[in-house]
Protein backbone atom coordinates (compact mmCIF):
# COMPACT_ATOMS: atom_id res chain seq x y z
CA UNK A 1 0.00 0.00 0.00
CA UNK A 2 0.93 3.54 -0.95
CA UNK A 3 0.69 6.19 1.85
CA UNK A 4 -0.86 9.60 1.43
CA UNK A 5 2.07 11.13 3.08
CA UNK A 6 4.90 9.34 2.06
CA UNK A 7 8.06 10.26 -0.56
CA UNK A 8 5.62 10.30 -3.33
CA UNK A 9 3.85 13.03 -2.28
CA UNK A 10 5.54 15.44 -4.28
CA UNK A 11 5.77 16.64 -7.70
CA UNK A 12 6.44 14.35 -10.59
CA UNK A 13 9.09 16.86 -11.69
CA UNK A 14 11.01 15.96 -8.66
CA UNK A 15 11.34 12.52 -9.79
CA UNK A 16 12.01 12.85 -13.57
CA UNK A 17 14.85 15.10 -12.72
CA UNK A 18 16.48 12.65 -10.57
CA UNK A 19 16.41 10.38 -13.07
CA UNK A 20 18.67 13.04 -14.92
CA UNK A 21 20.60 13.31 -12.03
CA UNK A 22 21.30 9.70 -11.92
CA UNK A 23 22.01 9.49 -15.23
CA UNK A 24 24.70 12.19 -15.27
CA UNK A 25 25.81 11.61 -11.74
CA UNK A 26 25.26 15.05 -10.52
CA UNK A 27 25.44 14.28 -6.29
CA UNK A 28 28.04 17.10 -5.40
CA UNK A 29 26.42 19.01 -2.32
CA UNK A 30 23.88 21.83 -3.31
CA UNK A 31 22.07 24.44 -1.37
CA UNK A 32 18.58 25.33 -1.12
CA UNK A 33 16.52 28.25 0.27
CA UNK A 34 13.12 28.64 1.20
CA UNK A 35 12.17 32.65 1.39
CA UNK A 36 8.93 34.53 0.19
CA UNK A 37 9.15 37.17 -2.11
CA UNK A 38 6.64 39.56 -0.58
CA UNK A 39 4.03 40.21 2.05
CA UNK A 40 0.08 40.06 1.34
CA UNK A 41 -1.77 42.75 1.16
CA UNK A 42 -1.95 45.01 4.20
CA UNK A 43 0.35 42.59 6.23
CA UNK A 44 3.72 43.94 8.21
CA UNK A 45 5.54 40.83 8.84
CA UNK A 46 5.19 36.84 8.71
CA UNK A 47 5.94 33.74 11.53
CA UNK A 48 8.39 30.92 10.51
CA UNK A 49 5.97 28.14 11.29
CA UNK A 50 6.45 24.53 10.33
CA UNK A 51 10.07 23.79 10.92
CA UNK A 52 9.14 21.23 12.98
CA UNK A 53 7.16 19.22 10.70
CA UNK A 54 9.90 19.42 7.48
CA UNK A 55 12.84 18.16 9.91
CA UNK A 56 10.28 15.16 10.67
CA UNK A 57 9.78 14.63 7.12
CA UNK A 58 13.18 14.40 6.40
CA UNK A 59 14.34 11.79 9.21
CA UNK A 60 11.63 9.47 7.59
CA UNK A 61 12.11 9.83 4.02
CA UNK A 62 11.90 6.98 2.06
CA UNK A 63 10.73 5.10 -0.67
CA UNK A 64 8.81 1.85 0.36
CA UNK A 65 8.56 -1.62 -1.53
CA UNK A 66 5.05 -0.42 -2.79
CA UNK A 67 5.92 3.07 -3.85
CA UNK A 68 9.37 1.36 -5.70
CA UNK A 69 7.08 -1.42 -7.44
CA UNK A 70 4.56 1.74 -9.13
CA UNK A 71 7.68 3.50 -10.19
CA UNK A 72 9.05 0.56 -12.08
CA UNK A 73 6.02 -0.42 -13.35
CA UNK A 74 5.13 3.40 -14.42
CA UNK A 75 7.35 3.07 -17.52
CA UNK A 76 8.81 6.42 -16.83
CA UNK A 77 12.27 5.18 -15.14
CA UNK A 78 14.68 3.48 -15.90
CA UNK A 79 14.80 0.42 -13.86
CA UNK A 80 18.54 0.97 -12.58
CA UNK A 81 17.65 4.31 -10.82
CA UNK A 82 14.79 2.98 -9.47
CA UNK A 83 16.68 0.24 -7.44
CA UNK A 84 19.00 3.26 -6.64
CA UNK A 85 16.19 4.80 -4.63
CA UNK A 86 15.74 1.80 -2.47
CA UNK A 87 18.80 3.56 -0.28
CA UNK A 88 17.68 7.25 -0.37
CA UNK A 89 18.20 8.76 2.95
CA UNK A 90 18.35 12.36 3.71
CA UNK A 91 21.71 12.99 4.76
CA UNK A 92 22.12 16.94 4.98
CA UNK A 93 22.67 19.62 6.94
CA UNK A 94 19.23 21.93 7.26
CA UNK A 95 19.47 25.41 9.00
CA UNK A 96 16.30 27.80 9.79
CA UNK A 97 14.81 30.68 11.56
CA UNK A 98 13.34 28.85 14.63
CA UNK A 99 9.95 28.50 14.65
CA UNK A 100 7.83 31.73 16.53
CA UNK A 101 10.54 33.95 14.52
CA UNK A 102 9.36 36.76 13.01
CA UNK A 103 10.64 37.59 9.15
CA UNK A 104 10.52 39.76 6.12
CA UNK A 105 10.27 39.14 2.32
CA UNK A 106 13.34 37.84 0.59
CA UNK A 107 14.98 36.80 3.70
CA UNK A 108 15.66 32.69 3.71
CA UNK A 109 14.00 31.05 6.60
CA UNK A 110 15.31 27.38 5.55
CA UNK A 111 18.71 26.59 4.08
CA UNK A 112 19.28 22.79 2.94
CA UNK A 113 22.59 21.53 2.39
CA UNK A 114 22.36 17.92 0.61
CA UNK A 115 23.29 15.84 -2.48
CA UNK A 116 21.70 17.65 -5.41
CA UNK A 117 19.48 14.62 -5.93
CA UNK A 118 18.29 14.52 -1.94
CA UNK A 119 17.74 18.08 -2.12
CA UNK A 120 15.91 18.59 -4.84
CA UNK A 121 13.35 15.86 -4.55
CA UNK A 122 12.22 16.99 -1.35
CA UNK A 123 11.20 20.85 -1.99
CA UNK A 124 7.47 19.94 -2.66
CA UNK A 125 6.58 18.84 0.53
CA UNK A 126 9.03 21.60 2.42
CA UNK A 127 7.47 24.23 0.53
CA UNK A 128 4.10 22.71 1.27
CA UNK A 129 4.46 23.01 4.94
CA UNK A 130 6.62 26.07 5.88
CA UNK A 131 4.41 27.88 3.51
CA UNK A 132 1.08 26.79 4.91
CA UNK A 133 1.46 27.29 8.88
CA UNK A 134 3.88 30.40 8.11
CA UNK A 135 0.28 31.80 6.57
CA UNK A 136 -2.22 30.83 9.32
CA UNK A 137 0.18 31.45 12.24
CA UNK A 138 0.93 35.24 11.46
CA UNK A 139 -2.95 35.65 10.38
CA UNK A 140 -3.55 34.28 13.85
CA UNK A 141 -0.90 36.40 14.89
CA UNK A 142 -2.65 39.40 13.63
CA UNK A 143 -6.03 38.34 15.31
CA UNK A 144 -4.46 38.03 18.69
CA UNK A 145 -2.78 41.69 18.30
CA UNK A 146 -6.08 42.96 18.25
CA UNK A 147 -7.78 40.99 21.28
CA UNK A 148 -5.00 40.91 23.73
CA UNK A 149 -6.51 39.23 26.76
CA UNK A 150 -9.38 37.56 24.73
CA UNK A 151 -10.15 33.74 24.44
CA UNK A 152 -9.33 32.78 20.85
CA UNK A 153 -10.14 28.96 19.80
CA UNK A 154 -9.55 27.73 16.30
CA UNK A 155 -12.93 26.93 14.65
CA UNK A 156 -11.82 26.01 11.24
CA UNK A 157 -11.44 21.81 11.40
CA UNK A 158 -14.71 21.55 9.45
CA UNK A 159 -13.70 23.60 6.59
CA UNK A 160 -10.06 23.04 6.25
CA UNK A 161 -8.73 22.17 2.74
CA UNK A 162 -8.16 18.24 4.18
CA UNK A 163 -7.70 16.95 7.37
CA UNK A 164 -3.88 17.58 7.38
CA UNK A 165 -4.52 21.43 7.01
CA UNK A 166 -7.05 21.40 9.70
CA UNK A 167 -4.72 19.81 11.87
CA UNK A 168 -2.05 21.92 11.58
CA UNK A 169 -3.82 25.11 11.40
CA UNK A 170 -4.77 24.14 14.63
CA UNK A 171 -1.10 24.12 15.51
CA UNK A 172 0.31 26.69 13.62
CA UNK A 173 -2.89 29.20 15.27
CA UNK A 174 -1.39 28.12 18.96
CA UNK A 175 1.95 28.60 17.99
CA UNK A 176 0.62 32.87 16.55
CA UNK A 177 -1.10 33.34 20.28
CA UNK A 178 -4.40 31.48 20.35
CA UNK A 179 -5.76 29.65 23.22
CA UNK A 180 -6.72 26.44 21.75
CA UNK A 181 -8.68 24.71 19.09
CA UNK A 182 -11.85 22.64 18.61
CA UNK A 183 -10.01 19.74 16.72
CA UNK A 184 -9.68 16.99 19.58
CA UNK A 185 -6.55 15.38 17.86
CA UNK A 186 -4.14 18.30 18.16
CA UNK A 187 -4.69 18.21 22.17
CA UNK A 188 -2.90 14.50 22.25
CA UNK A 189 -0.21 15.08 19.37
CA UNK A 190 0.70 18.83 19.97
CA UNK A 191 -0.41 19.13 23.76
CA UNK A 192 -2.97 22.00 22.41
CA UNK A 193 -6.10 22.84 24.96
CA UNK A 194 -9.03 21.85 22.95
CA UNK A 195 -12.85 23.63 23.36
CA UNK A 196 -15.91 22.61 22.91
CA UNK A 197 -19.36 24.21 23.29
CA UNK A 198 -22.46 22.64 21.64
CA UNK A 199 -24.52 22.90 17.83
CA UNK A 200 -27.69 24.17 17.23
CA UNK A 201 -28.60 20.36 16.60
CA UNK A 202 -28.42 19.68 20.12
CA UNK A 203 -30.63 22.53 21.03
CA UNK A 204 -32.64 21.17 18.45
CA UNK A 205 -33.04 17.87 19.13
CA UNK A 206 -34.82 18.66 22.68
CA UNK A 207 -38.72 19.48 22.61
CA UNK A 208 -37.69 23.00 24.57
CA UNK A 209 -34.27 24.99 24.68
CA UNK A 210 -34.23 24.61 28.42
CA UNK A 211 -34.10 21.24 28.52
CA UNK A 212 -31.20 21.79 26.33
CA UNK A 213 -29.38 24.00 28.52
CA UNK A 214 -30.02 21.76 31.55
CA UNK A 215 -29.29 18.28 29.79
CA UNK A 216 -25.60 20.18 28.70
CA UNK A 217 -24.96 21.90 31.94
CA UNK A 218 -25.68 18.12 34.28
CA UNK A 219 -23.21 16.40 31.03
CA UNK A 220 -20.40 18.93 31.12
CA UNK A 221 -20.97 20.72 34.66
CA UNK A 222 -17.20 22.20 34.68
CA UNK A 223 -17.45 23.73 31.12
CA UNK A 224 -20.69 24.64 30.71
CA UNK A 225 -21.03 27.21 27.57
CA UNK A 226 -24.73 27.72 26.40
CA UNK A 227 -25.64 28.20 22.78
CA UNK A 228 -28.28 30.75 22.85
CA UNK A 229 -29.06 31.94 19.59
CA UNK A 230 -30.82 28.95 17.85
CA UNK A 231 -34.38 30.71 18.16
CA UNK A 232 -34.11 33.93 19.62
CA UNK A 233 -30.90 34.72 20.84
CA UNK A 234 -32.50 37.69 24.26
CA UNK A 235 -35.17 35.49 24.58
CA UNK A 236 -32.80 32.43 25.51
CA UNK A 237 -31.32 35.11 27.57
CA UNK A 238 -33.70 35.49 29.73
CA UNK A 239 -34.04 31.99 30.17
CA UNK A 240 -31.32 31.42 31.62
CA UNK A 241 -31.92 33.85 34.90
CA UNK A 242 -34.27 31.12 36.80
CA UNK A 243 -31.92 28.85 34.94
CA UNK A 244 -28.72 29.74 37.12
CA UNK A 245 -29.69 29.52 40.63
CA UNK A 246 -31.06 25.56 39.57
CA UNK A 247 -27.80 24.69 38.39
CA UNK A 248 -25.88 26.58 41.01
CA UNK A 249 -27.97 24.72 43.95
CA UNK A 250 -26.12 21.73 42.40
CA UNK A 251 -22.93 22.54 42.09
CA UNK A 252 -22.84 23.77 38.35
CA UNK A 253 -22.01 27.02 37.56
CA UNK A 254 -23.00 28.08 33.77
CA UNK A 255 -19.75 29.49 32.78
CA UNK A 256 -20.69 31.24 29.46
CA UNK A 257 -22.89 32.01 26.55
CA UNK A 258 -21.93 32.10 22.65
CA UNK A 259 -23.10 33.87 19.90
CA UNK A 260 -23.21 32.30 16.50
CA UNK A 261 -25.71 34.71 14.60
CA UNK A 262 -26.56 37.62 13.13
CA UNK A 263 -24.85 41.56 14.66
CA UNK A 264 -22.58 39.78 16.86
CA UNK A 265 -21.73 43.14 18.27
CA UNK A 266 -25.98 44.24 18.88
CA UNK A 267 -26.75 40.95 20.49
CA UNK A 268 -23.59 41.05 22.57
CA UNK A 269 -24.89 44.50 24.21
CA UNK A 270 -28.51 43.46 24.56
CA UNK A 271 -27.14 39.64 25.86
CA UNK A 272 -24.83 41.13 28.52
CA UNK A 273 -27.54 44.34 29.84
CA UNK A 274 -29.53 40.94 30.45
CA UNK A 275 -27.39 38.67 32.26
CA UNK A 276 -26.45 41.82 34.28
CA UNK A 277 -29.99 43.12 35.74
CA UNK A 278 -30.31 39.17 36.54
CA UNK A 279 -27.34 38.65 38.39
CA UNK A 280 -25.04 36.76 36.36
CA UNK A 281 -22.76 39.25 35.79
CA UNK A 282 -20.10 36.49 35.81
CA UNK A 283 -20.82 34.63 32.81
CA UNK A 284 -19.05 35.46 29.56
CA UNK A 285 -19.60 36.04 25.85
CA UNK A 286 -18.17 33.87 23.30
CA UNK A 287 -18.71 34.66 20.14
CA UNK A 288 -18.14 32.98 16.58
CA UNK A 289 -19.36 33.16 13.30
CA UNK A 290 -17.26 33.71 9.91
CA UNK A 291 -14.71 36.09 11.81
CA UNK A 292 -11.05 37.10 10.86
CA UNK A 293 -9.30 39.66 12.26
CA UNK A 294 -10.90 42.92 10.84
CA UNK A 295 -14.15 41.64 12.17
CA UNK A 296 -12.84 40.89 15.74
CA UNK A 297 -11.60 44.46 15.50
CA UNK A 298 -14.53 46.01 14.49
CA UNK A 299 -16.60 44.37 17.55
CA UNK A 300 -13.83 45.53 19.89
CA UNK A 301 -13.62 49.12 19.08
CA UNK A 302 -17.52 49.38 19.06
CA UNK A 303 -17.08 48.00 22.57
CA UNK A 304 -18.96 44.79 22.61
CA UNK A 305 -18.65 42.97 25.91
CA UNK A 306 -16.85 39.93 24.37
CA UNK A 307 -15.35 37.76 26.38
CA UNK A 308 -13.41 35.27 23.46
CA UNK A 309 -14.24 34.23 20.03
CA UNK A 310 -13.72 31.37 18.09
CA UNK A 311 -12.32 32.04 14.71
CA UNK A 312 -12.39 29.01 11.75
CA UNK A 313 -13.10 28.96 7.78
CA UNK A 314 -11.74 32.24 7.41
CA UNK A 315 -8.48 31.82 9.66
CA UNK A 316 -7.56 28.03 8.27
CA UNK A 317 -8.06 28.89 4.88
CA UNK A 318 -6.33 31.99 5.04
CA UNK A 319 -8.88 33.62 3.15
CA UNK A 320 -7.85 37.31 2.02
CA UNK A 321 -4.45 35.72 1.15
CA UNK A 322 -4.66 31.51 1.08
CA UNK A 323 -1.08 31.47 -0.40
CA UNK A 324 1.96 33.34 -0.20
CA UNK A 325 4.65 34.27 -3.28
CA UNK A 326 7.40 31.83 -1.65
CA UNK A 327 9.99 29.71 -3.51
CA UNK A 328 12.72 27.30 -2.95
CA UNK A 329 15.82 27.91 -5.40
CA UNK A 330 19.15 26.81 -5.65
CA UNK A 331 21.63 29.08 -4.42
CA UNK A 332 25.21 26.63 -4.59
CA UNK A 333 25.82 23.70 -6.70
CA UNK A 334 28.93 21.92 -6.64
CA UNK A 335 30.89 24.53 -4.96
CA UNK A 336 29.82 27.52 -7.38
CA UNK A 337 26.76 29.72 -6.82
CA UNK A 338 23.47 29.78 -8.55
CA UNK A 339 20.96 32.12 -9.36
CA UNK A 340 17.68 32.19 -11.20
CA UNK A 341 17.12 35.24 -13.36
CA UNK A 342 13.77 35.23 -15.07
CA UNK A 343 11.91 38.01 -15.29
CA UNK A 344 10.80 39.31 -11.75
CA UNK A 345 11.86 35.94 -10.49
CA UNK A 346 15.13 36.44 -9.87
CA UNK A 347 16.79 35.78 -6.48
CA UNK A 348 19.99 36.56 -4.51
CA UNK A 349 22.86 33.42 -4.71
CA UNK A 350 24.93 31.56 -2.17
CA UNK A 351 24.47 30.41 1.18
CA UNK A 352 23.24 32.89 3.26
CA UNK A 353 23.12 34.31 6.62
CA UNK A 354 19.90 37.08 8.00
CA UNK A 355 21.00 39.33 10.74
CA UNK A 356 19.02 41.50 12.91
CA UNK A 357 19.77 44.59 14.46
CA UNK A 358 18.14 46.26 17.72
CA UNK A 359 17.87 49.76 18.83
CA UNK A 360 18.66 50.92 22.40
CA UNK A 361 14.87 49.52 23.58
CA UNK A 362 15.55 46.54 21.85
CA UNK A 363 13.08 47.00 19.29
CA UNK A 364 14.13 45.59 15.72
CA UNK A 365 15.81 48.28 13.63
CA UNK A 366 16.75 46.34 10.44
CA UNK A 367 17.78 43.13 8.80
CA UNK A 368 21.13 42.23 6.80
CA UNK A 369 20.68 39.55 4.47
CA UNK A 370 24.24 38.54 3.70
CA UNK A 371 26.68 35.06 2.88
CA UNK A 372 26.82 32.59 5.35
CA UNK A 373 30.62 33.19 5.69
CA UNK A 374 30.26 37.26 6.09
CA UNK A 375 29.89 38.48 9.57
CA UNK A 376 27.10 41.09 9.94
CA UNK A 377 26.00 43.79 12.56
CA UNK A 378 23.27 41.28 15.02
CA UNK A 379 22.12 38.68 15.89
CA UNK A 380 22.10 35.70 13.13
CA UNK A 381 18.33 34.09 12.64
CA UNK A 382 19.44 30.92 11.31
CA UNK A 383 20.43 28.16 13.56
CA UNK A 384 21.68 24.43 12.56
CA UNK A 385 18.98 21.86 13.17
CA UNK A 386 20.00 18.78 11.62
CA UNK A 387 23.62 17.19 10.49
CA UNK A 388 23.91 13.99 8.30
CA UNK A 389 20.25 13.75 8.32
CA UNK A 390 19.77 13.80 11.66
CA UNK A 391 18.45 16.24 14.26
CA UNK A 392 21.33 17.75 16.56
CA UNK A 393 19.06 19.16 19.34
CA UNK A 394 15.88 17.64 20.90
CA UNK A 395 12.78 18.66 19.11
CA UNK A 396 11.47 22.10 20.18
CA UNK A 397 8.59 22.55 22.38
CA UNK A 398 5.39 24.70 20.97
CA UNK A 399 5.39 26.48 24.18
CA UNK A 400 9.24 27.69 23.27
CA UNK A 401 7.87 28.78 19.84
CA UNK A 402 4.94 30.67 20.92
CA UNK A 403 7.12 32.32 23.84
CA UNK A 404 9.54 33.04 21.23
CA UNK A 405 6.76 34.64 18.89
CA UNK A 406 5.72 36.58 21.81
CA UNK A 407 9.15 38.05 22.42
CA UNK A 408 9.33 39.13 18.98
CA UNK A 409 5.98 40.76 18.56
CA UNK A 410 7.15 42.88 21.66
CA UNK A 411 10.19 44.22 19.66
CA UNK A 412 8.49 44.56 16.20
CA UNK A 413 7.55 48.27 15.34
CA UNK A 414 4.12 48.75 16.29
CA UNK A 415 3.32 50.08 12.68
CA UNK A 416 3.88 46.72 11.44
CA UNK A 417 1.43 45.24 13.45
CA UNK A 418 -1.96 47.06 12.43
CA UNK A 419 -3.87 45.81 10.11
CA UNK A 420 -3.34 47.37 7.08
CA UNK A 421 0.52 47.50 7.55
CA UNK A 422 2.93 49.49 4.83
CA UNK A 423 6.22 47.04 4.43
CA UNK A 424 8.64 49.95 6.01
CA UNK A 425 11.08 46.95 7.54
CA UNK A 426 14.28 48.01 6.47
CA UNK A 427 16.26 44.41 5.33
CA UNK A 428 19.77 45.27 3.48
CA UNK A 429 21.94 43.06 1.42
CA UNK A 430 25.37 42.85 2.26
CA UNK A 431 27.71 44.16 -0.28
CA UNK A 432 28.90 40.34 -0.69
CA UNK A 433 26.28 39.43 -1.93
CA UNK A 434 25.71 42.03 -4.72
CA UNK A 435 29.53 41.16 -5.28
CA UNK A 436 28.38 37.00 -5.71
CA UNK A 437 25.06 38.34 -7.73
CA UNK A 438 27.42 40.19 -10.23
CA UNK A 439 29.82 37.49 -10.83
CA UNK A 440 26.78 35.11 -11.23
CA UNK A 441 25.61 37.60 -14.29
CA UNK A 442 28.76 38.03 -15.70
CA UNK A 443 28.41 34.08 -16.35
CA UNK A 444 24.70 34.13 -17.73
CA UNK A 445 25.48 36.66 -19.93
CA UNK A 446 28.52 34.87 -21.23
CA UNK A 447 25.87 31.69 -21.94
CA UNK A 448 23.11 33.73 -23.36
CA UNK A 449 25.59 34.43 -25.89
CA UNK A 450 27.37 31.53 -26.33
CA UNK A 451 26.75 28.71 -29.67
CA UNK A 452 25.86 25.91 -29.15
Amino acid sequence: MIPPDGILLTDFYQLTMLQGYYNQKMTQPAVFEFFVRKLPQGWGYLVAAGLEQVLDYLERARFTDDELRWLAGSGRFQPEFVDSLRNFRFTGEVHAMPEGTVFFPDEPILRVTAPLPQAQLVETRIVNLLQYQTLVATKASRCASVAPGKLLVDFGLRRAHGAEAGLLSSRASYLGGFSGTAATVAAPLFGIPVFGTMAHSFVEAHDHEVQAFETFAHAQPGNVVLLIDTYDTEAAARKLIPLAPRLRAEGIAIKSVRLDSGDLADHAFKVRRILDEGGLQDVGIFASSGLDEYKVQRILQAGAPVDGFGIGSKLDTAADSPCLDCAYKLMEYAGLPRRKHSEGKANWPGRKQVFRTRDERGQMEGDLVALADERGDGEPLLQQFMASGVRIDARASLEQARERLRHELEALPASLKALDAEPTYRVGVSDGVRALAAQVDEWIAAEVTRDI
